[in-house]
């Protein structure tokens, strides 16, 4: 018979692969077809130590003994039927004493569940007290599943000691491939955990180093400072959007240099990225080689596909470990970000009419102190384009990402500060979505909306959005919900706002709004509210994006681009994933 050694199905060796670096060693094999793939792997793997029980309960109970004994996971395998049922004793026991034994369950897919096809056990939903973390590890069948699969894996793996450790469980799915014939077991991203009660791993202070923030509640001075000095230590940047409330002397705004369609700044490539904070609303990112996370929740968020280490602390501490006293400060890194920023900046062209030129006219006259809120999508991204003073704080909904309630938390923000001005700029369907609450009682004279009217989702009709590349003017009736609320009637708004006592000013041109514009941010609050019209035009603020993200050339991207073009419409998934790989050397 054909030696066998490891299986072709890549989401098993990946399992594999993650146990031998976590030093995962001990598993016990119940008998089965469905898990066949894993057993013959690791079965002539010498680095496995392989227990057989017939007894799936008996299994998992002989994995409580081994792991409270040594104090190690222990790997549980079975097949498809009622093998996993019986689990389900000894991972109580587990659960309540908090030993770290994994149970891998092997599966044939989701999709053959409630057919009435034999021995398909569906596990998509537990007990509660039988597994502090459960996953799934679907067939690979290209670069998006295998990044699932790895995370998935790594996070079952990790939970198994954290807070204190417990059963974890992975539902492994299969083909029942016959191929044994992987010699040399792939590897897998690892990805480890840290607390401050371990050692942490070293900084390489070599290396071109950046911080992420996504959206963040407002940092203390503490911790504004405790950024600061970390990146004049280590030559590095806090790269920051207009959600992230970071507004240390180290941080960069870099959406209009990073979005170029046709140039890729060289400042763009980082070797470490360390992220912090949320859903961010920052679409123009950097390119990272490898990401650290650091958060309190110790949970693993890969954003950007290529995480290796998770920190489980505050960010304060995780910055001051990383600062060592230093006389000198290393900014090249940042002057250069900031400088490439300004050249954008400073040679911007003439835009057309539209909530990027009002961004480009406001985001300097925006009065010290104030508040400003930014509606989803085109609002936002049109002012992260643009630094703003120091002392002015932004808003945005980018938690849920949805539309229907910025104008409710802008008035919500209002309220408790009644004292201080807060600004908001939405769309017309975000407006007209949450209008209600214009009309709320509580209102105060601080409240500043703009109100960018262009009659439809104009999101949805930019150039490079996959609606108007797909169906154009057709893509207005139901996609982009043209022609509801009035289709920009000019008297609709300004009845309701001045009804509901609004000071109301409007705009449909430049010369227009500059002149509005200058009442709209007088520093004072006046006696009334005030409610913003702007009435623009879709291309025109289609075309405005299309300038700002080609305002320079080079001619590398330019045919990876056309490469790249190319590629999707004639390769399959396969060819494109080769494709990408070769582009990224």
């Amino acid at each position: 018979m054909t030696k066998k050694y490891y299986t072709s199905e890549r989401n098993v060796q990946i399992v594999i692969a993650l146990l031998k670096a976590n030093g995962i060693k001990r598993v016990i094999a119940s008998p089965g077809t469905t898990n066949m793939t894993f057993v013959g792997s690791i079965q002539q793997d010498p680095f496995f130590e392989i227990y057989s029980s017939v007894d799936e309960r008996s299994a998992a109970y002989l994995a409580c003994g081994i792991a409270a004994e040594t104090g190690e996971p222990v790997v549980l395998s079975c097949t498809g039927a009622t093998a996993s049922r019986n689990y389900m004793p000894g991972l109580t026991e587990a659960y309540y004493r908090k030993l770290p034994v994994l149970a891998i369950t092997s599966h044939r897919g989701d999709h053959q569940i409630g057919h009435l096809i034999d021995q398909q056990i569906d596990r998509r939903q537990r007990p509660a007290d039988i597994a502090v973390e459960s996953v799934v590890a679907p067939m690979v069948k290209d670069s998006t599943d295998e990044k699932f699969c790895t995370i998935e894996a790594n996070k079952a793996i990790l939970a198994l000691k954290l807070n204190g450790g417990g059963p974890a469980h992975i539902n492994l799915h299969t083909n029942y491939s016959s191929d044994f014939s992987v010699q040399s077991l792939p590897p897998a991203r690892v990805i480890k955990r840290h607390t401050l009660s371990n050692p942490l791993p070293k900084l390489q202070r070599d290396q071109r180093i950046a911080i992420f923030i996504g959206a963040h509640k407002e940092f203390s001075q503490e911790e504004t400072k405790a950024i600061d000095d970390f990146c004049f230590a280590n030559n590095a940047v806090a790269f920051c959007d207009h959600t992230s409330n970071f507004y240390g002397k180290s941080a960069a705004h870099m959406q209009i240099v990073f979005g170029q369609n046709n140039y890729t700044s060289p400042l763009k490539t980082v070797d470490l990225l360390i992220h912090i904070g949320e859903v961010t609303g920052d679409v123009y990112r950097m390119t990272p080689k490898k990401v650290w996370r650091v958060n309190e929740d110790g949970a693993l968020r890969d954003m950007f596909g290529c995480l290796t280490d998770v920190f489980m602390m505050t960010e304060k501490s995780f910055f001051e470990h990383y600062t060592h006293d230093s006389s000198e400060i290393k900014r090249v890194y940042l002057d250069a970000c900031l400088n490439e920023y300004e050249q954008f900046i400073s040679v911007i062209p003439e835009l057309p009419f539209g909530n990027i030129w009002m961004a480009q006219q406001m985001h300097q006259k925006l009065p010290q102190g104030c508040v400003l809120h930014m509606g989803i999508y085109n609002s936002l991204r049109s002012w992260n384009f643009f630094a703003l003073n120091a002392g002015i704080k932004t808003r945005c909904n980018v938690g849920g990402f949805g539309i229907d309630g910025g104008v409710s938390t802008m008035i919500g923000a209002s309220l408790v500060r009644p004292d201080r001005l807060v600004f908001g700029v939405f769309g017309d369907l975000a407006f007209f979505y949450d209008m209600n609450v214009i009309g709320n009682r509580h209102v105060g004279n601080n409240v500043r909306l703009m109100l960018i009217n262009n009659g439809r989702g104009s999101e949805f009709r930019l150039f490079c959005h996959m609606c108007e590349k797909n169906f154009g003017d057709d893509a207005d009736p139901y996609m982009a919900a043209a022609g509801h609320f009035g289709n920009m009637s000019p008297q609709l708004v300004k009845h309701y706002a001045e009804d509901l006592g609004y000071e109301y000013l409007t705009a449909s041109n430049k010369e227009e709004f500059k002149i509005a514009m200058e009442r709209f941010v007088t520093p004072e609050i006046t006696d009334r509210p005030m409610l913003f019209e702007v009435f623009t035009d879709k291309q025109d603020e289609s075309d405005a994006l299309e300038i700002m993200l080609s305002m320079r050339s080079d001619s590398g991207t330019i045919v990876k681009r056309q490469i790249r073009k190319v590629a999707n419409q004639v390769l399959g998934d396969k060819g494109k994933e080769f494709l990408k790989l070769m582009l990224k050397k």
